[in-house]
């Protein structure tokens, strides 16, 4: 959370189009945060190609997106962005792969580690278990130190149980805090998650070399 991945998102987005070339863009439907756009902190906004369902198969939607791309264009998509990628099924990100592997698209995939309770998302740690390169992006906590943790904040207070998701809202909100600030919001309640860099970028790349 607040670590600029929308932001770094649509700079992506940006710097694909301004070299003449075509990608796609998409969320899934459980962010409703900006409806059918990405929102960045910044107030840069952008609308996606499509929105995932929770059942929808990932690699089906990609060749129609793709195919209407190519149509209208004349073009092939250069790259697949996802945002909010944490809310994706298993099996969806395994549709990332084989998108980046056997369609040769490169897919970048925005989103965060874990959860409020410090608990990975079943999309992210599939994404940390397949990606060929990891990205971090780092943001700061109150007190200056680097965060590691999004808490949970209803009306303004901290809690620490709950279901997973909660898009973020008017009385729901969030906070990124160190280790630190963590454990003394929680009177050192730490739930076991998994260890790897709070916000980051898993990139599929086609053929990927990283030797």
């Amino acid at each position: 959370m607040n670590s600029g991945k929308s932001t770094a998102l649509l700079q992506a987005a940006y710097n694909y189009a301004e070299r003449g070339q075509q990608v796609l863009i998409a969320k899934p439907r459980i962010d409703t945060k900006g409806e059918a756009s990405i929102v960045s902190r910044l107030g840069v906004e952008r609308t996606v190609n499509f929105v995932i369902g929770p059942n929808d198969d990932v690699r089906t939607m990609f060749e129609a997106y793709r195919a209407q791309t190519k149509s209208t264009t004349g073009q092939d998509v250069a790259c697949l962005l996802i945002d909010e990628a944490q809310f994706l099924s298993v099996d969806q990100v395994d549709d990332l792969l084989r998108i980046a592997i056997l369609e040769d698209i490169p897919v970048l995939s925005y989103g965060i580690r874990t959860d409020f309770q410090t608990i990975a998302f079943p999309g992210s740690r599939r994404l940390l278990e397949i990606a060929h390169a990891l990205e971090e992006l780092k943001t700061i906590c109150r007190c200056g130190r680097k965060a590691m943790f999004n808490a949970r904040l209803v009306n303004g207070q901290f809690i620490f149980d709950g279901a997973q998701v909660a898009i973020d809202g008017d009385s729901v909100t969030y906070e990124s805090l160190c280790g630190s600030c963590y454990l003394r919001e929680s009177n050192g309640m730490l739930a076991h998650g998994f260890n790897a860099p709070s916000a980051f970028i898993p990139t599929l790349a086609p053929d990927a070399d990283f030797s």
